[in-house]
Protein backbone atom coordinates (compact mmCIF):
# COMPACT_ATOMS: atom_id res chain seq x y z
CA UNK A 1 0.00 0.00 0.00
CA UNK A 2 0.88 3.56 -0.92
CA UNK A 3 1.48 6.00 2.00
CA UNK A 4 2.35 9.23 0.50
CA UNK A 5 -1.16 11.64 0.48
CA UNK A 6 -2.23 9.14 3.24
CA UNK A 7 -3.78 10.08 6.66
CA UNK A 8 -2.10 7.35 9.12
CA UNK A 9 -2.34 7.24 13.48
CA UNK A 10 0.78 6.57 14.78
CA UNK A 11 0.76 5.41 18.32
CA UNK A 12 3.80 5.72 20.63
CA UNK A 13 4.92 8.09 18.36
CA UNK A 14 7.23 10.64 20.29
CA UNK A 15 9.95 7.85 20.76
CA UNK A 16 11.65 4.41 19.72
CA UNK A 17 10.52 2.93 16.77
CA UNK A 18 7.19 5.69 16.71
CA UNK A 19 9.71 8.76 16.23
CA UNK A 20 11.57 6.69 13.72
CA UNK A 21 8.51 5.65 11.55
CA UNK A 22 7.10 8.95 12.22
CA UNK A 23 9.83 10.84 9.72
CA UNK A 24 9.89 8.16 7.48
CA UNK A 25 6.12 8.35 7.13
CA UNK A 26 6.24 11.87 6.94
CA UNK A 27 9.01 12.08 4.30
CA UNK A 28 7.64 9.88 1.90
CA UNK A 29 4.51 12.14 1.67
CA UNK A 30 2.13 11.10 4.24
CA UNK A 31 0.14 13.11 7.16
CA UNK A 32 0.49 11.46 10.48
CA UNK A 33 -1.22 11.79 13.40
CA UNK A 34 1.40 10.94 16.18
CA UNK A 35 0.00 10.29 19.50
CA UNK A 36 1.82 9.33 22.72
CA UNK A 37 1.61 9.39 26.57
CA UNK A 38 4.45 12.14 27.00
CA UNK A 39 3.52 15.15 26.08
CA UNK A 40 7.00 17.14 26.58
CA UNK A 41 8.13 14.42 24.27
CA UNK A 42 5.64 15.22 21.21
CA UNK A 43 6.59 18.90 21.77
CA UNK A 44 10.01 17.81 21.31
CA UNK A 45 9.13 15.74 18.20
CA UNK A 46 6.83 18.26 16.73
CA UNK A 47 9.63 21.12 17.21
CA UNK A 48 12.49 18.62 15.31
CA UNK A 49 10.70 17.70 12.79
CA UNK A 50 8.63 20.64 12.00
CA UNK A 51 6.30 19.42 9.38
CA UNK A 52 2.86 20.83 8.79
CA UNK A 53 1.62 17.32 7.84
CA UNK A 54 2.31 16.17 11.75
CA UNK A 55 -0.14 16.81 14.01
CA UNK A 56 0.29 15.63 17.72
CA UNK A 57 -2.19 14.50 20.69
CA UNK A 58 -1.09 13.47 23.48
CA UNK A 59 -3.68 10.48 24.55
CA UNK A 60 -3.50 7.77 27.39
CA UNK A 61 -4.72 4.66 25.84
CA UNK A 62 -5.91 3.11 28.56
CA UNK A 63 -8.40 5.47 28.91
CA UNK A 64 -11.30 4.78 26.88
CA UNK A 65 -13.24 8.29 27.70
CA UNK A 66 -9.87 9.76 26.28
CA UNK A 67 -9.84 7.68 23.23
CA UNK A 68 -13.65 8.77 22.80
CA UNK A 69 -12.56 12.15 22.54
CA UNK A 70 -9.87 11.74 20.73
CA UNK A 71 -12.00 10.12 18.11
CA UNK A 72 -14.32 13.50 17.94
CA UNK A 73 -11.08 15.26 17.84
CA UNK A 74 -9.38 13.07 15.06
CA UNK A 75 -12.27 13.63 12.73
CA UNK A 76 -13.19 16.88 13.13
CA UNK A 77 -9.67 18.14 11.74
CA UNK A 78 -9.18 15.39 9.26
CA UNK A 79 -12.13 13.78 8.67
CA UNK A 80 -10.69 10.48 6.95
CA UNK A 81 -8.15 7.73 8.22
CA UNK A 82 -6.10 5.62 5.70
CA UNK A 83 -4.08 3.37 7.75
CA UNK A 84 -3.87 2.86 11.58
CA UNK A 85 -0.50 1.74 13.41
CA UNK A 86 -0.83 0.46 16.79
CA UNK A 87 3.24 1.10 18.07
CA UNK A 88 2.96 2.07 21.88
CA UNK A 89 3.29 -0.61 24.41
CA UNK A 90 5.34 -1.36 27.63
CA UNK A 91 6.89 -3.76 29.44
CA UNK A 92 6.60 -5.50 33.27
CA UNK A 93 9.11 -5.29 36.15
CA UNK A 94 10.93 -7.87 35.91
CA UNK A 95 9.51 -10.00 38.70
CA UNK A 96 7.84 -12.95 38.88
CA UNK A 97 4.17 -13.44 38.40
CA UNK A 98 3.24 -13.33 41.87
CA UNK A 99 5.41 -10.45 42.71
CA UNK A 100 4.03 -7.90 39.92
CA UNK A 101 1.21 -5.19 41.78
CA UNK A 102 -2.16 -5.90 40.23
CA UNK A 103 -1.89 -1.72 38.89
CA UNK A 104 0.97 -2.95 36.88
CA UNK A 105 -0.86 -5.99 35.81
CA UNK A 106 -3.24 -3.87 34.39
CA UNK A 107 -1.34 -0.93 32.83
CA UNK A 108 0.66 -3.57 30.64
CA UNK A 109 -3.07 -5.15 29.81
CA UNK A 110 -4.30 -1.81 28.88
CA UNK A 111 -1.28 -0.44 26.85
CA UNK A 112 -0.38 -3.39 24.88
CA UNK A 113 -3.83 -5.32 24.05
CA UNK A 114 -6.37 -3.29 25.00
CA UNK A 115 -5.75 0.25 23.96
CA UNK A 116 -4.72 -0.77 20.42
CA UNK A 117 -8.52 -2.72 20.50
CA UNK A 118 -10.49 0.15 21.44
CA UNK A 119 -8.53 2.05 18.88
CA UNK A 120 -9.69 -0.56 16.17
CA UNK A 121 -13.03 -0.54 17.46
CA UNK A 122 -13.14 3.03 17.25
CA UNK A 123 -11.87 3.88 13.95
CA UNK A 124 -13.36 0.78 11.58
CA UNK A 125 -16.06 2.94 10.48
CA UNK A 126 -13.87 5.26 8.91
CA UNK A 127 -11.06 2.95 7.36
CA UNK A 128 -14.18 1.14 5.87
CA UNK A 129 -14.57 3.89 3.92
CA UNK A 130 -11.27 4.28 2.32
CA UNK A 131 -10.74 2.53 -1.00
CA UNK A 132 -7.71 0.91 0.87
CA UNK A 133 -7.05 1.02 4.29
CA UNK A 134 -4.16 -1.05 6.64
CA UNK A 135 -4.36 -1.74 10.29
CA UNK A 136 -1.00 -2.37 12.02
CA UNK A 137 -0.81 -3.43 15.38
CA UNK A 138 3.09 -3.91 16.90
CA UNK A 139 3.38 -7.01 19.30
CA UNK A 140 6.71 -8.58 20.09
CA UNK A 141 8.98 -12.02 20.19
CA UNK A 142 7.81 -12.01 23.83
CA UNK A 143 4.22 -12.43 21.92
CA UNK A 144 5.07 -15.93 20.89
CA UNK A 145 7.79 -17.39 22.67
CA UNK A 146 7.77 -17.12 26.70
CA UNK A 147 10.16 -14.93 28.95
CA UNK A 148 10.92 -15.49 32.60
CA UNK A 149 9.47 -12.73 34.43
CA UNK A 150 7.63 -10.98 31.69
CA UNK A 151 5.13 -13.35 31.79
CA UNK A 152 1.98 -10.74 32.05
CA UNK A 153 4.04 -8.57 29.00
CA UNK A 154 3.58 -11.90 26.99
CA UNK A 155 0.33 -12.76 27.57
CA UNK A 156 -0.60 -9.24 26.45
CA UNK A 157 1.33 -9.08 23.20
CA UNK A 158 0.42 -12.64 22.49
CA UNK A 159 -3.16 -11.39 22.87
CA UNK A 160 -2.66 -8.86 20.71
CA UNK A 161 -0.83 -11.67 18.13
CA UNK A 162 -3.96 -14.03 18.09
CA UNK A 163 -6.44 -10.45 18.13
CA UNK A 164 -4.62 -9.09 14.59
CA UNK A 165 -4.72 -12.47 13.31
CA UNK A 166 -8.41 -12.73 13.35
CA UNK A 167 -9.09 -9.32 12.71
CA UNK A 168 -7.16 -10.85 9.03
CA UNK A 169 -9.05 -13.32 9.00
CA UNK A 170 -12.47 -11.26 9.50
CA UNK A 171 -11.03 -8.61 7.10
CA UNK A 172 -9.37 -10.86 4.17
CA UNK A 173 -12.05 -10.08 2.15
CA UNK A 174 -12.38 -6.56 2.44
CA UNK A 175 -11.13 -3.08 1.80
CA UNK A 176 -8.74 -3.31 5.36
CA UNK A 177 -5.45 -4.89 5.25
CA UNK A 178 -4.12 -6.16 8.70
CA UNK A 179 -0.40 -6.62 9.43
CA UNK A 180 1.48 -8.25 13.01
CA UNK A 181 4.69 -7.10 13.47
CA UNK A 182 6.56 -8.94 15.61
CA UNK A 183 10.23 -7.40 16.64
CA UNK A 184 12.96 -9.09 19.05
CA UNK A 185 15.24 -7.51 21.23
CA UNK A 186 15.10 -3.16 20.48
CA UNK A 187 17.54 -0.94 21.18
CA UNK A 188 15.35 1.59 22.33
CA UNK A 189 14.02 3.69 25.95
CA UNK A 190 10.87 1.21 26.47
CA UNK A 191 12.33 0.55 29.75
CA UNK A 192 12.00 4.27 30.67
CA UNK A 193 8.81 4.64 28.94
CA UNK A 194 7.53 1.99 31.30
CA UNK A 195 8.82 3.45 34.34
CA UNK A 196 11.48 1.06 35.40
CA UNK A 197 15.28 2.11 36.42
CA UNK A 198 17.34 0.43 33.90
CA UNK A 199 19.19 0.50 30.70
CA UNK A 200 18.64 -1.25 27.39
CA UNK A 201 20.42 -0.38 24.67
CA UNK A 202 22.71 -1.84 21.73
CA UNK A 203 26.04 -0.73 23.49
CA UNK A 204 24.41 -2.54 27.11
CA UNK A 205 22.94 -5.75 25.89
CA UNK A 206 24.89 -8.57 25.39
CA UNK A 207 23.53 -9.79 22.45
CA UNK A 208 22.60 -7.49 18.98
CA UNK A 209 19.64 -5.40 19.13
CA UNK A 210 17.62 -4.23 16.18
CA UNK A 211 17.87 -0.46 15.92
CA UNK A 212 14.59 1.91 16.25
CA UNK A 213 15.97 3.26 12.70
CA UNK A 214 16.35 -0.99 10.91
CA UNK A 215 12.72 -1.42 12.78
CA UNK A 216 11.26 1.66 11.45
CA UNK A 217 12.16 0.96 7.49
CA UNK A 218 11.16 -2.84 7.87
CA UNK A 219 7.63 -1.65 8.74
CA UNK A 220 7.44 0.91 6.43
CA UNK A 221 8.39 -2.06 3.71
CA UNK A 222 5.99 -4.06 5.00
CA UNK A 223 3.63 -1.74 4.35
CA UNK A 224 4.26 -1.01 0.73
CA UNK A 225 4.18 -4.81 0.14
CA UNK A 226 1.09 -5.07 2.23
CA UNK A 227 2.22 -8.07 4.19
CA UNK A 228 0.18 -10.18 6.86
CA UNK A 229 3.06 -10.70 9.55
CA UNK A 230 6.72 -9.78 9.88
CA UNK A 231 9.59 -10.95 12.53
CA UNK A 232 12.37 -7.98 12.77
CA UNK A 233 15.43 -8.80 14.89
CA UNK A 234 17.39 -12.17 14.02
CA UNK A 235 17.04 -13.22 17.24
CA UNK A 236 12.97 -12.71 16.75
CA UNK A 237 13.93 -15.45 13.73
CA UNK A 238 15.78 -17.34 15.78
CA UNK A 239 13.51 -17.99 18.44
CA UNK A 240 10.10 -18.72 16.06
CA UNK A 241 12.79 -21.20 14.42
CA UNK A 242 13.59 -22.92 17.80
CA UNK A 243 10.33 -22.75 19.69
CA UNK A 244 8.74 -24.50 16.75
CA UNK A 245 11.23 -27.09 16.40
CA UNK A 246 11.34 -27.77 20.01
CA UNK A 247 8.94 -25.29 22.77
CA UNK A 248 10.85 -26.76 25.94
CA UNK A 249 14.43 -26.67 24.72
CA UNK A 250 13.97 -22.98 23.14
CA UNK A 251 12.23 -21.95 27.06
CA UNK A 252 15.39 -24.03 28.85
CA UNK A 253 17.57 -21.97 26.42
CA UNK A 254 16.03 -18.95 27.15
CA UNK A 255 15.91 -19.37 31.09
CA UNK A 256 19.50 -19.81 30.84
CA UNK A 257 20.68 -16.95 28.64
CA UNK A 258 18.34 -14.44 30.79
CA UNK A 259 19.78 -16.05 34.12
CA UNK A 260 23.05 -14.44 32.80
CA UNK A 261 21.51 -10.74 32.28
Amino acid sequence: MEVRNKKIILTGAASGVGKELTKLLLNAGATVVGIDVNEENLNTLKEELHNDKLYTYKLDVTNRDSIKEFKNWYTTELEDLDILINNAGIIQPFVPVEDLPDEKFDQVMHVNFFGPVDLIQDFMDLLRKRKEAYIVNVSSMGGFFPFPKQTIYGASKAALKIFTEGLYAELSNTNIHVMIVLPGGMATNITTNSGLDMKMDASSSSYKMTTAEDAANQILKAIYKNKFKIFIGSDAKFMRFLYKLNSKKAIDFINKKMSKM
